[in-house]
């Protein structure tokens, strides 16, 4: 027997990330803007991290066009997204794991949405490198994760100031306390080996697009 995926996890995957991420309900909308500068209307998009769904409900509301292959390691999470999207389901073909195992297109544009800090930088340059051969010559890929100063003060004064807003937006403190020891859970990169890595992997004319915080997102074209 299948089991349907919990309605309130959506929700609830949602609202923890709206209290982390300053304008976190704009980034899709952004992303989509950015995506339809040189996607036509018949679009077809790679989305990775596509669990949960919430930028691909984002780009099919904006976008009814746009079709789009979601990749996320969590079938669980791919279940919500399902669910997130609703009667805009048949839009997108959904595919449990990594970048390895999406489509080869060639895709009009790609995105990668508070994700990418997971990856250590060896396997962030390389799901670069594989979203690149999917993308068509001059496509955008566009990312959006934590990307701070690695070393001294700089790096606790930015996590502090996450913490600070994430308690303001309803975190209870004791749960933002462990956006302080961030570093030591997750590869973060600085933004300077960030757009590095965009331009090692074959990405040319990278732009920062948005800021806030321990947050910034870049949009680049495949070179």
């Amino acid at each position: 027997m299948t089991r349907l995926p919990d309605p309130t996890h959506a929700s609830g995957y949602a609202e923890n990330a709206a209290r982390m991420v300053p304008g976190m309900s704009a980034i899709p909308k952004l992303a989509a803007v950015l995506l339809a500068e040189r996607a036509p209307p018949d679009a077809r998009i790679l989305v990775l991290g596509a669990g949960g769904g919430l930028e691909l409900k984002a780009f099919a509301d904006m976008q009814p066009g746009w079709r789009f292959d979601g990749v996320d390691p969590s079938a669980e999470m791919l279940q919500v997204a399902i669910t997130t999207l609703g009667p805009l389901a048949s839009h997108a073909r959904l595919h449990e794991g990594y970048i390895d195992t999406a489509p080869l297109g060639p895709f009009d544009g790609a995105t990668c949405l508070l994700t990418l800090h997971f990856l250590p930088r060896d396997e962030r340059l390389e799901t670069r490198k594989h979203v690149r051969l999917r993308l068509k010559a001059g496509a955008p890929l566009i990312v959006v994760h934590h990307s701070f100063p690695n070393e001294g003060q700089e790096t606790h004064k930015w996590l502090q100031r996450n913490a600070a807003f994430a308690v303001a937006s309803g975190m209870p403190a004791a749960r933002a306390e462990n956006i302080l020891r961030l570093k030591e859970r997750l590869p973060v990169l600085s933004p300077e080996e960030d757009v590095g890595l965009l331009r090692e992997a074959g990405f040319t004319h990278v732009e920062m697009f948005y800021c806030a915080f321990t947050f910034k997102g870049w949009v680049a074209y495949r070179g």
